[in-house]
């Protein structure tokens, strides 16, 4: 415990040495939304690469690849290809028509405060399921290595930093804090990987031998061994069916497909990812940090291999869980720790959360900056204000504040939410991302046709079928006997089969946004496109 108290004091200090050098360079709206785009492109593929691998990805995949095999990995997969998309559709248009949000984009066609708004309500939502997530994973964190702090004090502890980093330093602070994450967790994930090789004398073959006596055919009476069955017994296949996750029997097929079109599309979409690229002073710089950060997300997920195998076969799946009135409860989420600990010791555990704590809180303040940036900037400044009466330093301070109510909301539905993986929440946010943002961002960037109309009714379409979709699934509905360790939040059937809507909200989304734009004309919107078309390719006259 005092190992990981210091190394997690260790962190903090330094964290909040970074954010005192930038609040003495934070004073204008530029500098606390975008950093003064003083980024560079390596800088930014570093910070974006931090912003990305999430504690859904250090701590949730490891424990989905250790609990569900092949279809935890299809996580990483589909995490890391999300990023062509980004960097063949979205970066480069993104900064030369935006400024500071996403909603920039939007409105530099469609210009109406409800488009705004609509935009501004849409990045809250995904910014809140993507921030509980982390804030979840941080409780089973620190609870882990210090059982003298709680689950819910944890969670109000992590929030309290995230303020502090987001308040005082604003985007510079927020950068270089996922900059040293970012080193950090590839630092750790490369010297965890080797240590779980070094297990098995690096032979590959030896490790996927292990992994598929793990998660392939058992049997009833003990493990298989050579392939027969000590005691006589059939081989039969291990349910690996658990609340939340339904990969297996009559869905399994379409709950992947839906979860990929989440993955793929959502990062498009994620309010977090797109404001970085506003901190970059050219769309040159903006391509080079997207390059970057494929390179190092990319190196990173084929690592989750190693952390969720390794655990599966060295820790254990009955292992991965806290220790409570002499049994384990179980918990996906600590299989990388726990792994850090069997084949390094309390110091490497030590470590290893030190880092998944510094993944969290640089993941949640940049979720943070991107909620506080879309409700100072696009609801107070732009359609309370109406963009009068310009006042840098009232827009900074309305920014902050809403950054202390949005991370008091996110602390609270943390802890109700606290039973569920952080990688399937996250995979949520995607759902919702990709069913509300990214219709109307590729709509605005690429058709002429589309209106205001569409780009309302796409969004919120997209926005409203994709919660209602999460709330009737069997994430959030179903009847849990009463010896799981998990419940569910409605006791009561799923009225939804698939536990991510994504496979019927996106298209919702779509054609909703097509729709919308076919039965209404906006002379000026269309007219706005050919401007926009010239400065989205070409960043003439971008800021």
């Amino acid at each position: 415990m005092t190992t990981s108290l210091l190394m997690f004091l260790v962190f903090v200090l330094l964290t909040l040495g970074i954010t005192f050098w930038a609040s003495r360079r934070t004073q204008t709206a530029a500098e606390f939304y975008s950093a003064g785009r003083s980024i560079t492109g390596f800088q930014n593929g570093w910070a974006v690469a931090g912003d990305y691998m999430s504690a859904a990805s250090f701590l949730g995949i490891a424990g989905l690849i250790a609990f569900y095999g092949y279809d935890g990995f299809m996580y990483s997969v589909g995490w890391l290809v999300a990023y062509l998309t980004v960097l063949l559709l979205v970066a480069e248009p993104l900064r030369n028509t935006g400024k500071f949000t996403m909603a920039d984009v939007l409105a530099f066609r469609l210009r109406s405060p409800v488009v705004r708004t609509v935009a501004a309500i849409s990045t809250l939502t995904v910014s809140l399921f993507y921030m509980i997530a982390q804030m979840v994973g941080a409780g089973s964190l620190v609870s882990l290595l210090i059982p003298q702090i709680s689950f819910n004090l944890a969670i109000v502890m992590v929030g309290a930093l995230m303020l502090v980093y987001v308040i005082f330093g604003g985007m510079l602070a927020t950068t270089w804090v996922q900059i040293v994450k970012a080193v950090l967790l590839m630092l750790g994930t490369i010297l965890l990987s080797i240590l779980v090789m070094y297990r098995f004398d690096f032979s590959f073959i030896q490790f996927f031998d292990a992994v598929a006596r793990v998660t392939g055919q058992v049997c009833a009476e003990g493990a298989v061994k050579d392939g027969v069955c000590p005691g006589g017994g059939a081989p039969v296949t291990k349910d690996f069916t658990q609340p939340g996750l339904y990969y297996h029997g009559k869905w399994g097929p379409l709950s992947l497909i839906s979860l990929g079109i989440a993955l793929i599309f959502g990062t498009a979409g994620l309010p977090h990812i797109l404001v970085r690229f506003y901190t970059v002073p050219s769309a040159v710089a903006a391509r080079t940090s997207v390059v970057w950060a494929m390179i190092l997300i990319g190196s990173f997920y084929i690592m989750t291999t190693f952390l969720g195998f390794g655990a599966a076969t060295l820790v254990g799946k009955a292992n991965i869980g806290l220790m409570k009135n002499g049994a384990i409860v179980p918990n996906q989420n600590l299989a990388a720790p726990l792994l850090a600990q069997e084949v390094g010791g309390e110091i490497f555990l030590s470590f290893v959360a030190a880092i998944a704590f510094a993944t969290i809180l640089a993941v949640v303040a940049g979720l943070t900056i991107a909620s506080s940036s879309a409700f100072a900037h696009d609801i107070w400044f732009s359609v309370v204000k109406r963009g009068v009466g310009h006042d840098e330093k009232e827009q900074v301070r309305v920014a902050r504040i809403a950054a202390a109510l949005i991370g008091i909301i996110s602390i609270g539905m943390a802890i109700a939410l606290r039973s569920l993986n952080v990688a399937f929440l996250v995979g949520l946010a995607f759902a919702v991302a990709a069913s509300a943002n990214v219709p109307a961002i590729l709509l605005t960037l690429y058709w002429r046709r589309f209106n205001t109309t569409g780009m309302v009714a796409g969004m919120l379409v997209g926005l409203i079928s994709s919660v209602v979709l999460i709330v009737m699934s069997p994430a959030v509905m179903g009847v849990d006997p009463p010896t799981a360790a998990t419940r569910r939040l409605i006791q009561s059937a799923a009225l939804f089969p698939l536990d991510n809507p994504a496979v019927v909200s996106v298209p919702l989304g779509f054609l909703a946004a097509i729709l919308g734009s076919l039965l209404t004309r906006d002379p000026a919107a269309e007219a706005a496109y050919s401007e926009l078309n010239v400065r989205a390719n070409t960043g003439l006259g971008a800021v």
